[in-house]
């Protein structure tokens, strides 16, 4: 089976979908690989660490995706000023990429069609425990979060630790986080060790003992509907549970110095939790940092890819916000990767094996020979 990595198009993205550590353990089950010249370089891994590891290294995508069975790639294909970048694979390949959502783009699902491409999307891997080294999401989400908080201090004019000083004590900073799964608790987690006062929020009553567990204080609207769904996941709530949530936000946000979001409802618009009003209610000079920017924002003012300032509040919307740790995004996307494509590989037939009726075939399989097989 001959497995092709290719260098991203996607305008700021950095990130490589195999580094040369993968590479090895790949070329070891059997696997023929190749990599399009410089496709790791803007994540810090040259050509020449590829070739050691056993991949063969061609001079552009075409020479490269020449034989291809299966293509790997962080973001989705892209139109290109000479066509569409799936044009360029071979008929009947398969695809593996971090969010393949072929029904909200008609153009990529019409050239999966005409390519007969197989695609399968890392985005959803389910919550189950075998595929939790496949999890790109968590991986993803981790240093999203961590990350958020360096942007947070950097943005904000004053010290996050207490400091007693010959001059008086500086108080800490007190940072609020909108969220508690993987990303808002590894932000609670980096702003508890630079000395900030750390409060979580989440609709999710079980989420409480992690927030303590992080040094933090919880902060929740008593719910007597169930706030998660079967995949653990926040879901959305009656629009009277919505309207207690956001007098308790308001609240907390008036003592805040950084408000750090991350609330999402996989596959729809991110939840408004920040409206303008709780937004002129905030200290002059206090920051928010939206992590949902992307999916719309949570915070009403949130501009993405952008740092604006409304009512003396400065706002970040950042996007792809991984991608500026490209290399560990990198590893840890190309570690997912891997033992995905690992769980398929039929090293006997030498092949990809999609007819077991494996959970996580079935939750990730997006098209089948060019058949869009599920709504995502």
């Amino acid at each position: 089976m001959r497995v092709v990595v290719l260098r991203e198009l996607a305008d700021g993205e950095k990130r490589v979908a195999a580094v040369p550590a993968t590479v090895e353990k790949m070329v070891k089950a059997g696997i023929e690989l190749c990599l399009e010249s410089e496709a790791g370089l803007a994540a810090g891994f040259a050509d020449g660490e590829y070739r050691e590891a056993g991949a063969a290294v061609a001079p552009g995508a075409q020479a490269a995706l020449e034989r291809a069975d299966v293509v790997l790639k962080v973001q989705k294909p892209l139109k290109m000023a000479n066509g569409h970048e799936l044009d360029r694979f071979p008929e009947g390949a398969a695809l593996i990429a971090y969010s393949l959502r072929a029904r909200d783009d008609p153009d990529l699902a019409e050239r999966l069609r005409s390519r007969r491409i197989t695609a399968l999307s890392l985005d959803l891997v389910p919550r189950i425990a075998r595929a939790q080294n496949m999890d790109v999401l968590s991986s993803m989400a981790n240093i999203a979060g961590y990350k958020s908080v360096l942007l947070a201090g950097n943005a904000l004019p004053k010290f996050f630790p207490m400091l007693m000083t010959a001059a008086g004590t500086v108080l800490p900073a007190k940072v609020f986080v909108l969220g508690a799964g993987v990303a808002g608790l590894q932000a609670i987690a980096t702003a508890r060790r630079l000395g900030a006062v750390v409060t979580g929020f989440d609709i999710r009553p079980a989420v409480k003992e992690q927030v303590e567990s992080l040094g933090a204080r919880f902060v929740a609207v008593g719910l007597e509907e169930h706030a998660e769904d079967a995949k653990g996941y926040a879901k959305e709530v009656s629009a009277d549970v919505a309207a207690k949530e956001r007098e308790l936000i308001a609240r907390e946000l008036k003592s805040t110095d950084v408000c750090i979001t991350t609330a999402l409802v996989p596959g729809k618009r991110a939840p408004v939790l920040i409206s303008d009003e709780m937004v002129r209610g905030m200290r002059m000079g206090s920051v928010i940092v939206d992590l949902a920017a992307e999916q719309g924002g949570n915070c009403e003012l949130t501009e993405p890819g952008k740092d604006v300032v409304k009512h003396g509040v400065r706002i970040l919307g950042p996007v792809n916000l991984v991608s500026a740790m490209a290399f560990q995004a990198s590893q840890l996307y190309a570690r997912n990767v891997l033992n995905f494509l690992l769980n398929l590989y039929d090293k006997q037939a030498g092949k990809l094996s999609l007819e077991s009726g494996d959970e996580v075939v079935k939750a990730c399989l997006v098209a089948r020979a060019g058949e869009l097989l599920q709504a995502v």
